[in-house]
Formats: structure tokens, C-alpha cells, sequence
């Protein structure tokens, strides 16, 4: 039967196709939704979408079936901050799209404009489980550069073909703490000022639009561009992912987005155990990669691997990232390991599937499997946050994705020559 299993997911595997009905049963469903766990369970796609999931579902004449018996079938996994089609390998020079240079493109800068489908990153991280991700810009690193905001993230599919882009503006991405300091004249309160002028100088342009294009407004501090993208933070419709570290400037901007009355995502967060009751009472979400969470500076020394499993236990919604642009497959890893730590397996499951989706507002479309929900589902030949195991077959939108890489490809090449009897 496990055979039979193999050679079908195998055969589905060789190359995607479209949309179609596809009932995925016997398998151990980790549903991350209401329906929870289903130790024997089926799941039906049907144009993109996830039409039905269960235990003794009667399975549709018109579908295409898939035994997953003695596998674990989860949603696909959602991966927060990354740069995936927006750069390439770190290693070399080549298209890094991730920053602007531009004085007047600041919050402006949207990360879902130069996204690049044929990105020989995205089937890497593909093959880790990974169907979505959030694109975030990243500041430029020369020296003198001032620039407030990194940009706009931008929510991804990573699907074979067809547009990755899915939303656009789901976050305003800023660097606070050390970093922020240092692009504001070396002082973490000179960072807070201007961008308390910065989001003052917005509402001040939103209530006199007619009076800016007229001259009849005092100097403002940004672009006309940046101003307007900034309207959506200040309305509250767009939250503010802020990197910070130090306990205290965590406090500092959990007081500053309460004033401000502006949503904030925290990223990083390595001393946030330190305050995690009160990020917990504030409603607001952490990102981290949880194996960084040692200390690695002045502003990290209360760095602790149970970073993760102390947010958790307060209450506070957590989310975990990969490890770098051609490391996004790991993110399943960071989970695992933090599970070692202490922190529940379902906790660390969501904290890779539903709850990144939660935080950037995707929820009712992906991150866990439920009718309505978009067809994003991955089998696994084990245990998705051990090393070892490996997807078999992967749904994106309700497609089959090939399971081959870059990397898979240069292997498949060079195999028999490195075997060759000399």
C-alpha cells in the first residue's frame, strides 16, 4: 500500500497541473483549525480551495485520490519576514532588490514591486513545506544612511507559475533599537522623535491635502510618496513591523504605538520574555527566529533560547522565520528546536502555519486547513519539525508543485560522475 502511496505522490510530483479535485485520504491531518487533529483523515481540494476535511469522507467520483497512509498531512507552511524573490544568494553579487538608495522613497518603497517568480530561492524554500510568505525590504547598509522606514511587506504565494504577488501593504516594515538609533544620529530617542514628527507630519498632510499641493503648509519631514503610504499606519489599517530587541525598547514602543494608536508586530523581540506580560496585555504579535535568541550583543544579553515558550505561556501570539533567503526551509527546524525547549509541538506548529497568517491578516484565506480555505496542503513522510523528514507532495491554490530544485537538478547531474569508478 505504502508503495503504491509513494509511486502515485511520485508520479504527481513530476510536474504541476491545474486545479483540479483531489482527495487526499488516510492521513494523519494536523489541521491547525477547529477540526484539529484527524488521526485518519481526508482532505478534499477542489478549484484552489479546500472543500472538505474529515474522518470517513466519502470521497468525490471526479477526484483525483492520494493515499497518505502512514504520512502527516498539514497546511502549507507560512514564512514571515523573507526576501524570497527579491534576492538571490548571499554568497554572490546579483539581483538584491530588498533596498532602496533613494532619499525620498522611504515608507513608499513596496516590496511587492520587482518580485522575481523564477527566483532559484523559492522552490529551495518550497521544498521545505514552505506555500507563502511575507517579503519584507530591507534598509540599505552604507554608511550615512538616514532613511526611517525600510518599506512595505508584501504577502506571496510560491507556487510554480503565475504571479506571486497576493497583497500588497500588509505591514510598514522599521528597524528601532540599536539599528534605529544609529540611522538617526546614534541615539534611541532621537529615533523615537522623528518618527513621532514623522507620523505627526502624516496626519497633519491627511487633513490638508489641497493646502500641501498648495504651498500652504509648514516643511514637512518626509516625501510626498512616503506620506502617503504611511496614511494606512495611522488609520490603523496597516500595522508597523518593528525590529527591537532590548527589553526597554520594547517597552518604549509598546507606549509608543498605544499613543500613537497605530498597530504594531514586533520582529525579533530577543529580551521579550523579559515584558512578555505586557506585550501580552497590549495585543501585540512577536516574530523571532527562535535558535538567534542568545545573546549576540549589548542589547541581546537576556537573549534565552525559551524566549519563545515564555511568550507563549503569557499569552502573546507568536510567529517563526527560516534563517536567511536560501535558509527559509529551516524554519520548520527553528520550531522543532525550540519545542526541545519547552514550548507545546501545536504551539510550535501554529507558530509557523495559522499564526503568521493570523498576524498579517491572512487568515480567512490560509494557514490551516478548512473548507473555504485556499488549497495549500503539504504531506510529509514524518514528522514535519524533524530534520529528517521530507514533504512527498505539496498543494499550492490547489496545484500539484514540482518537487525539484536548483540544487536537486545540479545533484541529479553530477550524481554519477562523483560515483564513477576512477
Amino acid at each position: 500500500m505504502i508503495a503504491r502511496a509513494l509511486a502515485t505522490l511520485s508520479l504527481l510530483a513530476s510536474a504541476p497541473v491545474a486545479a483540479q479535485t483531489v482527495a487526499i485520504i488516510h492521513g494523519r491531518v494536523l489541521t491547525m483549525g477547529p477540526a484539529g487533529e484527524i488521526a485518519d483523515g481526508t482532505v478534499i481540494l477542489r478549484d484552489g480551495k479546500v472543500v472538505a476535511v474529515g474522518a470517513a469522507l466519502a470521497t468525490p467520483t471526479d477526484a483525483r485520490v492520494i493515499d497518505a497512509m502512514g504520512k502527516i498531512v498539514t497546511p502549507g507552511l507560512v514564512a514571515p519576514v523573507t526576501s524570497l524573490g527579491l534576492a538571490e544568494l548571499r554568497s554572490l553579487a546579483g539581483p538584491d532588490d530588498r533596498s532602496s538608495t533613494n532619499d525620498g522613497i522611504s515608507a513608499a518603497f513596496d516590496a511587492g514591486d520587482g518580485l522575481n517568480p523564477d527566483s532559484v530561492l523559492i522552490p529551495v524554500a518550497r521544498l521545505g513545506g514552505i506555500t507563502r510568505s511575507i517579503v519584507t525590504p530591507g534598509y540599505d547598509l552604507k554608511a550615512g544612511r538616514t532613511l526611517l522606514f525600510a518599506g512595505q511587506a508584501a504577502a506571496v504565494q510560491l507556487g510554480s507559475g503565475g504571479p506571486m504577488l497576493v497583497r500588497r501593504g500588509v505591514a510598514m516594515v522599521l528597524a528601532m533599537g540599536e539599528e534605529g538609533a544609529e540611522r538617526a544620529g546614534g541615539s534611541r530617542g532621537a529615533a523615537l522623535a522623528s518618527l513621532a514628527i514623522a507620523l505627526d507630519d502624516v496626519r497633519s498632510y491627511a487633513r490638508r491635502r489641497a493646502d500641501y499641493d498648495r504651498g500652504e503648509t509648514r516643511a514637512l519631514s518626509l516625501s510626498r510618496i512616503d506620506l502617503e503610504a504611511l496614511i494606512p499606519v495611522i488609520e490603523g489599517r496597516m500595522p508597523l513591523l518593528v525590529t527591537v530587541n532590548r527589553a526597554s525598547d520594547i517597552r518604549e514602543m509598546l507606549a509608543f504605538a498605544h499613543t500613537q494608536r497605530v498597530k504594531l508586530i514586533l520582529e525579533s523581540a530577543s529580551e521579550g520574555w523579559r515584558v512578555a506580560a505586557e506585550i501580552a496585555r497590549a495585543g501585540v504579535p512577536v516574530l523571532l527566529t527562535p535558535i538567534e535568541n542568545v545573546p549576540a550583543s549589548f542589547e541581546m544579553l537576556g537573549a534565552t533560547l525559551s524566549n519563545a515558550q515564555r511568550l507563549h505561556a503569557a499569552g502573546v501570539l507568536i510567529g517563526f522565520e527560516g534563517n536567511g533567503p536560501d535558509r527559509e526551509r529551516e524554519q520548520r527546524h527553528n520550531a522543532g528546536a525550540v519545542v526541545a525547549e519547552g514550548l507545546p509541538y501545536a504551539a510550535a506548529l501554529a507558530a509557523i502555519t495559522i499564526n503568521p497568517a493570523r498576524i498579517f491578516g491572512l487568515a480567512d484565506r490560509i494557514g490551516s486547513l478548512e473548507p473555504g480555505k485556499e488549497g495549500d496542503a503539504v504531506i510529509w513522510d514524518g514528522d514535519p519539525l524533524e530534520t529528517a523528514s521530507r514533504p512527498v507532495a505539496i498543494f499550492i491554490r490547489g496545484v500539484v508543485q514540482p518537487m525539484t530544485s536548483r540544487q536537486t537538478e545540479l545533484r541529479d547531474r553530477y550524481i554519477q560522475q562523483v560515483r564513477k569508478p576512477q
